[in-house]
């Protein structure tokens, strides 16, 4: 393991020292509903949405009963609602008939959970538990990733794979933050501050251009 990408670690904690879960919740179950919402959404959208849905129903048993049209009105501004309902809605049902009402915290399980897949089980394992055992590879942490040079692959699980072999287990949960927050702020999709970045010297994109 190159001991310098340590240093990049601790080069963007310096940056950004607030970095943290962007999305709002209370209990486990709804920061499982808040992921669901967050794909292919804002987290600025989520957190405005969430907040009069949670007022009525947060736990497994409320949403394992709600009727689907007054969960897909609740949820509506984060689009893809009917199908984002339609998971929410078996996720809670699942929760509530094999796991006794309680959000598992092993990623076998949450795995077979409707509407959450890897990338969601790393944010709720790291969030709701504390466990960091892999890298949740969303758009920020796939482009970062790829332009730095810390791995050439396109598909999030081999990047991940990528990653886990990169980074001490102590540092997954800084990964896991930290790229969210440099992807937003500087390494943008489009117009990235390459010419600012605190880790530029690291970026085989910005080396070689």
């Amino acid at each position: 393991m190159n001991t310098n990408y340590i240093e990049l670690i601790e080069i963007l904690k310096d940056a950004y020292p607030d970095a943290t879960c962007s999305l709002d919740f209370t209990n486990p179950f709804e920061l499982v509903v808040s992921v669901m919402l967050s794909a292919q959404c804002t987290d600025e959208r989520v957190n405005k949405t969430t907040p009069s849905l949670f007022k009525e129903y947060n736990t497994p048993e409320d949403f394992s009963n709600i009727d689907l049209p007054t969960l897909e009105k609740f949820i509506h501004p984060c689009g893809f609602y009917k199908n984002k309902a339609k998971n929410i809605k078996a996720c809670a049902q699942k929760i509530v008939s094999d796991f006794d009402g309680v959000v598992p915290h092993n990623m076998e399980d949450l795995l077979t959970l409707p509407g959450v897949g890897r990338k969601s089980a790393n944010v709720i394992l790291l969030e709701v538990f504390g466990i960091a055992n892999g890298v949740a590879v969303d758009t920020h942490c796939k482009r970062i990733s790829n332009r730095i040079g810390l791995s050439t692959q396109l598909d999030p699980l081999k990047i991940e794979e990528d990653l886990i072999k990169i980074f001490p287990k102590e540092y997954l949960k800084d990964v896991n933050h930290l790229f969210v927050w440099h992807g937003r702020n500087t390494c943008t999709a489009r117009s990235p501050k390459c010419n600012t970045c605190t880790i530029n010297k690291f970026c085989k994109t910005w080396n070689n251009s």
